[in-house]
């Protein structure tokens, strides 16, 4: 049996669910992924999944935008259900996440190991990870679980809620949760291949980050300067009002084990502050970068993942951070972006953040790719 993928653009949760099970199926199905805008009502969205894949597990977020089989949407959802006769899953779900615990997380994370591995017959897996995008715990969680996992990779995504940064919630089996995180253990007989990319280059433009509080990702100061009017000094735009279009445009980045990796601003405070999607503390040297060309960029990406498994994939699990959706609109290159995602198979949504091994980042493209069978 094929992975089915699927996708509605309607509002009302039942005709859209509706639509998702005409697509995908879901009798046969191991497990089934649904990644959903928030405007929808989430009590009528849950009674239209159990209605549609009764016994069937699904799992998924909210997103801030949804990648489907025809392309980007925003206000609907997007699906796959992933054949019971090629794919096993085991789940933990992890609440509390303001309360969150390495010790008991680690722990966890181990015992979901040995399950998957009793039962996996020396068949290779991978780990997928969805989280409340506003908890603020990514970095700490990704870590603990990612280095928890035995050598099984790891990627996933931060639910979103829009560009509103109010209330983000993971689904798990019949739930809808909120300072909570998913761990899906994923073990099939196919060829798959995870992966990460990004498309910046770091600049000659050094910030020293001189005054930030760890916990709320608030950066109060950049070079002793207040920062959202140093960060604009250094990126050229000090007339303009810092949007997240421009945070999208003009990322920064940092050194971590030999790699850049961006650290996304999130907005501008009135105290002129800036809130991060990351994790930021004081003495962080921060570089601004400058993109190139992230349709080519996507073309050599699908072209390793087609070696990489072996031909096509038979689909794509991808999450794509909001800020290249944003940085692709004001570029005009979202429709040339979506008929790439489109061409190959790429079905997900657009995140808050990503989670790739045992990283946390930012305005990137992760997600994995899956052979035929």
């Amino acid at each position: 049996m094929p992975l089915r993928r699927g996708g509605s653009d309607k509002t009302d949760a039942r005709a859209a669910v509706a639509e998702l099970r005409q697509q995908i199926g879901g009798g046969d199905a191991a497990f089934v992924l649904v990644f959903l805008s928030p405007a929808y009502d989430r009590a009528e969205m849950l009674a239209a999944l159990a209605e549609a894949f009764g016994s069937t597990p699904v799992f998924g977020c909210t997103t801030a935008g949804e990648i489907t089989p025809f392309g980007y949407i925003s206000g609907g959802l997007s699906g796959i259900s992933f054949p019971a006769e090629d794919f096993t899953v085991h789940s933990a779900l992890f609440e509390g996440l303001s309360q969150f615990q390495i010790a008991d997380t680690i722990e966890r994370t181990h015992q979901l190991v040995a399950h998957r591995h009793a039962q996996a017959q020396g068949r290779a897996g991978f780990g997928l990870l969805l989280v409340d995008g506003l908890s603020t715990r990514e970095e700490r969680l990704v870590s603990a679980i990612g280095n928890a996992l035995a050598g099984l990779p790891l990627i996933g995504g931060s639910a979103g809620d829009g560009l509103d940064f109010k209330a983000t919630f993971v689904l798990h089996e019949g739930r809808f949760v909120r300072d909570a995180a998913i761990l899906l253990l994923v073990t099939t007989r196919r060829r798959f291949s995870v992966f990460k990319t990004e498309h910046f280059v770091p600049t000659a433009h050094k910030m020293v980050v001189t005054g930030a509080d760890l916990e709320s990702r608030r950066v109060f100061e950049i070079n002793a300067e207040p920062a959202a009017l140093e960060y604009a000094r250094l990126v050229g735009l000090s007339n303009e009002p810092l949007s997240p279009k421009i945070f999208a445009a003009h990322p920064v980045v940092v050194r971590v084990g030999g790699q850049y990796h961006v650290r996304a601003i999130q907005k501008v405070n009135p105290d002129n502050s800036l809130t991060f999607h990351c994790a930021i503390d004081e003495g962080l040297v921060l570089t601004v970068a400058r993109g190139i060309d992230i349709v080519e960029n996507l073309h050599e990406l699908f072209r390793r993942l087609e070696r990489e498994v072996g031909g096509r994939p038979e689909a794509i699990v991808g999450f794509d951070c909001v800020l290249r959706d944003l940085e692709t609109e004001q570029r005009n290159l979202k429709a040339a972006v979506s008929d790439l995602f489109m061409a190959h198979r790429v079905t997900g949504f657009c995140t808050y953040g990503e989670q790739y091994m045992s990283m946390h980042v930012n305005q990137t493209f992760t997600g994995v790719a899956i052979g035929a069978a």
